[in-house]
């Protein structure tokens, strides 16, 4: 049998205990904010029923759903017909099922599956991971996890407040200041749309405009030209989209319709988080922002570091129609989603993880003989039954090797066991990076951990 050399799936990849550490330490901040927000846990399969995902995300979020094969003889099933007409057609026949694109799309249909079992308004988290047929490059990878809050059946603007306000404590806990929570409603979109022609086509609009920070502004005016819009006004609107200037945008949108839900909802928004002055929130309009899934209807949401060249590292936004393609109508629901690989990636990059993050011990126990051994595994349990992360080196080799493996895994501390120590029920405390030593009893070891 030949040998061949391992390797891994382009966009995917191995944690070790380092970057697994980091990893974990990101999630416990961004769980005990949602626990905090009154959020409760949710888990859905990693497959869904290719009927659930495809049509939620757009043509090009289709196109990047991974297809899981029919089991068994799955061409069997198929016939020269099928190959005919092409590997769009051919996929129906093949696959039924495909790893899960968001985490929304799942929600909304575990919403409507227990529907009855739920108290509304409902609000749940999730962290799992997802996976996206994508091209990998810097901050984009084919499987990734996201970590989502979402509120479903209230349609008060406090919603759109309280998950900002959620952003916010977030990033405070991590650390990271440099970013800037980008807003847009999706109904100003459409009246953008309408305003320059294209009635009936916001949809196209909305995914042109989206490619903004791709493509550039030139082509997106051509591509929007393409759609049929009207050349002056798609100017003019080009020029909106360019500008921070909330009070300069709401005006113009006013002048456009004053009595256009989007705007009013934008206005309440902002009125209700200037009532939030402490907090320093970081939050700007931009009409530029359209986010490219279809499912959006209302406020849509970015955040973008301002310290470091990485797309988005989070988004979200509300889609008041999602649970009705599976059959429950009038329920609205607004959510948003932390992109955890990418928030890694900034934090490693401006140095934000704590130095004692990927620490695995307080203390490992050494020693000098198979007695010495004996007794260390009665005092390493009396150790972690207080609460210490403490180890016992488990074999009796050289007390050199033993020092030069806490040396290797950073431990901080060694408790030495000898003969002498055993009689005296006093253990050698060494500080590994000082060299100091101290004889100190276990009642006496467990107080200075425990501090």
């Amino acid at each position: 049998m030949s040998k061949s050399k391992p390797t891994l799936p382009r966009g995917t990849r191995d944690f070790g205990p380092v970057v697994s550490a980091k990893r974990s330490y990101i999630i416990d901040k961004i769980k005990h904010n949602f626990i905090k927000y009154g959020f409760s846990q949710l888990e859905t399969p990693a497959i869904e029923n290719l009927s659930t995902l495809t049509g939620k995300y757009g043509d090009e979020g289709d196109q990047l759903l991974y297809k899981i094969l029919n089991s068994g003889d799955y061409l069997s099933k198929t016939s020269e017909e099928d190959y005919a007409q092409g590997s769009k057609h051919l996929t129906t026949k093949i696959a039924d099922k495909g790893l899960r694109y968001d985490l929304t799309v799942p929600f909304a249909r575990f919403v409507v599956m227990n529907q009855h079992e739920i108290s509304f308004p409902f609000k749940r988290f999730q962290i799992q991971p997802v996976w996206r047929a994508d091209r990998p490059q810097k901050g984009r990878y084919r499987e990734f996890y996201q970590c989502d809050a979402d509120i479903v059946g209230s349609k008060a603007i406090w919603n759109e407040v309280e998950l900002t306000l959620l952003f916010n404590d977030v990033f405070n806990d991590l650390g990271l200041k440099d970013y800037i929570i980008k807003v847009n409603h999706r109904e100003i979109l459409f009246l953008l749309a309408d305003y320059v022609g294209l009635k009936g086509k916001e949809i196209p609009f909305c995914a042109e405009i989206d490619k903004l920070d791709k493509i550039g502004s030139e082509k997106v005016s051509e591509n929007v030209l393409s759609l049929g819009g009207d050349t002056n006004k798609i100017s003019e609107v080009m020029k909106l989209l360019s500008s921070t200037d909330r009070a300069a945008l709401m005006e113009k949108v006013k002048g456009i319709n004053n009595d256009n839900q989007g705007v009013k909802e934008v206005v309440e928004y902002f009125e209700s988080l200037d009532e939030f002055t402490g907090k320093d929130l970081k939050v700007e309009l931009d009409l530029s922002l359209a986010r490219g899934l279809s499912y959006y209807t209302g406020m849509i949401y970015e955040v973008k570091p301002t310290s470091v060249q990485m797309g988005s590292i989070c988004g979200g936004g509300r889609y008041d129609n999602l649970t009705g393609v599976f059959g429950l109508e009038g329920i609205s629901g607004i959510g948003i989603s932390f992109g955890l690989d990418r928030i890694y990636d900034v934090m490693e990059e401006l140095n934000l993880f704590p130095e004692n993050i990927t620490q695995p011990l307080d203390v490992l126990i050494v020693h000098f003989n198979e007695a010495n051994l004996k007794h260390g595994q009665k005092i390493v349990m009396q150790l972690r039954e207080a609460g210490i992360k403490a180890d016992l080196f488990p074999t009796s080799d050289k007390i050199k090797k033993q020092f030069n493996y806490a040396d290797k895994i950073q431990t901080p501390f060694t408790l030495i066991i000898g003969d002498n120590e055993m009689d005296s029920e006093e253990y050698m405390l060494k500080n590994m990076q000082t060299g100091e030593q101290n004889p100190m009893k276990v009642d006496e070891i467990i107080q200075l951990f425990k501090g």
